[in-house]
């Protein structure tokens, strides 16, 4: 059946469901949902079942479009929705698309512009016409989240002929007979750094993320093998996170020839594109090859489809993805693929924390169905244990209170997403509570861009933190002990004035960035500290200094006598420990059939696969590079 055939069934099934009185102009397809087009909108505002049934009806996600001949004026429908929403919301912005008639209103407080059950929208719309969508105003201004709203706004002509071309493959008809189902390792089975996945049907090829070994001279995933060459023939990307091994490279597919979406949540959206203009930075500033520019970037924002946790989706013929927290950094998303009508379902976890931290809940191991699971490995050796993460906390707490009760400062080496905002938490309520005095926390490099993003996107935060933030309107990321370092002078003062203080500020490996600046200043004297709280990898300047080195090579023949004490804090990584993984596949429901191990090293993925297989009696065995397994 052709494309325009599956339209015109579905809006004789839609008119045959719709209660009398109740009219539509028109269907098309935008992305994964379909668009109802009508005059009469408020009727369906009044009957916020309407599409509900229909939806559970046809079984695919819809959302009303009104014809624009009922649209009110802008100036006139901003006066009415300042009248109906409570002025508590505090509305900073309306911004209307008149081609999808939808209205974006920029609230403080979205759940007041939301009502309860999404009241207060309807009552908008049948004033207006307009339909509302809500969006969040950043509590602490961020760049990348402003450019990329402003950027979707005004490109929308294009960003809705790429929906409609989206969702006009998807729900293209299947025309082959065959069952079968494979998933080929690309990148990232056997090692840390550049995952990527081809999960592949007889109707559809999916890949998951597309990262870039940093560290490594293998860089770049198997994107020359046959299966996936043709770019082109990818029915989607489905991004897990945002860290640059695993999203890295995604430009480049579109730079190639890709054209199709690329799935992920909306903070991993805006994460994604702060770390890869970054990434261009960098390459850019240190005369290296740079492998896109921002144009590129930019035209896989186009593609991006934002996709919150639960929410089913069609991405193929044959193919739905759900995502679901993982705990990892915010955003972070384990996907879960239901393919066929119940045919298979396989969960790949990406990178996740099986235990509630200070920023997130504990990864989800409980779906509907599952055979096929494919887990991280990065601690999954026997011996990969790591320090509770309550006694990381207090470790922290004393170095910081005796650094400071003798004059000194710390120095924090961190990466910009999830260690950052974690240490900041902790020391954001030791300070409140009195357990460490207050002194100033100064952010410097990418860091407080990262965290503006995480204040954008509290929903995606664990549910102590919501409650915090939303309820009792504490938001720990706005406390007046933070300090942006947003200049080179800013930074030079607090160098040249010492004071007890702790200073977070990247690279995490001490590779480059701002952390050098205040390393040369701040290792010879005895009074201050050094604290790494994340990994340090053979031969970055962090793991010489882990090593007990006392000397450090500085440009042409100098160096830096270190006298400031070393820590290493373990337990404040955003990946599982060898308990932890054990734990998440034994309490998974339902209890999967089969198990792949990824994402850790060649020893690390070994092991996991034998003491899981052992345990659990599961079929259980390591993905290999290059290797293409038929799962079905």
């Amino acid at each position: 059946m052709a494309i325009d055939d599956v339209l015109a069934d579905l809006r004789n099934k839609i008119e045959k469901n719709l209660p009398d009185g109740v009219t539509i102009s028109g269907v098309n397809f935008e992305g994964p949902q379909l668009v109802l087009y009508t005059e009469e909108p408020k009727k369906f505002a009044d009957d916020g079942n309407i599409i509900r049934n229909l939806a559970k009806a046809l079984r695919i996600r819809i959302a009303v479009r009104p014809d624009p001949k009922v649209l009110a004026e802008p100036e006139k429908s901003v006066e009415i929705i300042h009248k109906i929403v409570p002025a508590d919301s505090v509305i900073s912005n309306c911004y209307f698309d008149p081609d999808s008639g939808e209205v974006i209103i920029e609230a403080e407080k979205p759940g007041l512009v939301i009502g309860k059950h999404g009241d207060t929208l309807r009552e908008i719309t049948k004033e207006i016409g307009w339909i509302p969508k809500v969006a969040r105003t950043p509590p602490i201004k961020s760049k990348t989240v402003k450019n990329v709203r402003d950027f979707m706004r005004n490109n929308l002509k294009e960003r809705k002929e790429i929906l409609r071309d989206v969702g006009r493959k998807i729900h293209r008809e299947c025309t082959n007979q065959d069952q079968w189902i494979r998933v080929t390792g690309l990148g990232g089975s056997l090692e840390v750094g550049r995952s990527c996945y081809l999960l592949s049907t007889p109707e559809s090829k999916i890949m998951i993320d597309c990262g870039v070994n940093l560290g490594a001279e293998d860089k770049t995933p198997y994107l020359y093998v046959p299966e996936v060459s043709n770019f082109n023939e990818l029915d989607a990307v489905v991004l897990t996170h945002a860290h640059m091994d695993h999203q890295g490279l995604i430009p480049l597919l579109y730079k190639y020839g890709y054209d199709g979406p690329v799935y992920c949540t909306p903070p991993t959206r805006d994460m994604t594109v702060l770390l890869q203009l970054d990434y261009v930075d960098i390459a850019a500033k240190e005369g290296k090859k740079v492998p896109y520019d921002s144009s590129t970037i930019q035209k896989e924002l186009l593609h991006m489809i934002p996709l919150d946790y639960e929410e089913v989706t069609d991405i193929a013929p044959d193919m739905k993805l759900t995502f679901h927290n993982a705990g990892h950094i915010i955003g972070s998303a384990i996907a879960h693929f239901h393919i066929g009508d119940g045919l298979h379902n396989i969960v790949f976890t990406g990178d996740y924390k099986y235990e509630k931290t200070r920023l997130f809940d504990p990864a989800v191991n409980r779906f509907p169905r599952v055979e096929t699971v494919i887990t991280e490995a990065t601690y999954g050796n026997n011996n990969g244990f790591q320090t509770p993460l309550r006694d990381a906390e207090k470790n922290l707490q004393k170095i910081v209170r005796e650094t400071v009760k003798r004059g000194g400062a710390v120095l924090i080496p961190a990466f910009a997403v999830g260690r950052s905002q974690e240490v900041m938490i902790v020391l954001e309520e030791a300070i409140r509570k009195g357990f460490i005095p207050d002194v100033p926390v100064y952010l410097d490099g990418m860091i407080w861009e990262a965290t503006a993003i995480h204040a954008t996107h509290p929903e995606y935060l664990n549910s102590e933190l919501k409650k915090q933030i939303f309820q009792k309107g504490q938001n720990p990321f706005l406390s007046e002990s933070f300090k942006q370092v947003d200049s080179k002078e800013m930074r030079e003062k607090i160098l040249e004035e010492p004071h007890p203080c702790v200073i977070i500020a990247t690279s995490g490996m001490m590779t480059g960035g701002p952390v050098m600046s205040y390393f040369y200043k701040l290792a010879p004297d005895e009074r201050n500290t050094l604290v790494f709280v994340g990994y340090q990898a053979d031969g970055t300047i962090g793991r010489r200094l882990q090593k007990g080195w006392s000397e450090i090579a500085v440009g042409n023949n100098n160096t830096v006598k270190v006298n400031m004490d070393v820590e290493t804090i373990d337990g404040f990584s955003g990946h599982s420990d060898v308990r932890q993984l054990h734990e998440y596949i034994r309490k998974m429901q339902p209890k999967p059939e089969r198990i792949f191990t990824v994402h850790g090293d060649e020893k690390s993925c070994i092991e996991l696969a034998e003491s899981l297989r052992k345990k659990n009696r599961i079929d259980c065995k390591p993905l290999v590079n290059l290797e293409t397994f038929r799962i079905l």
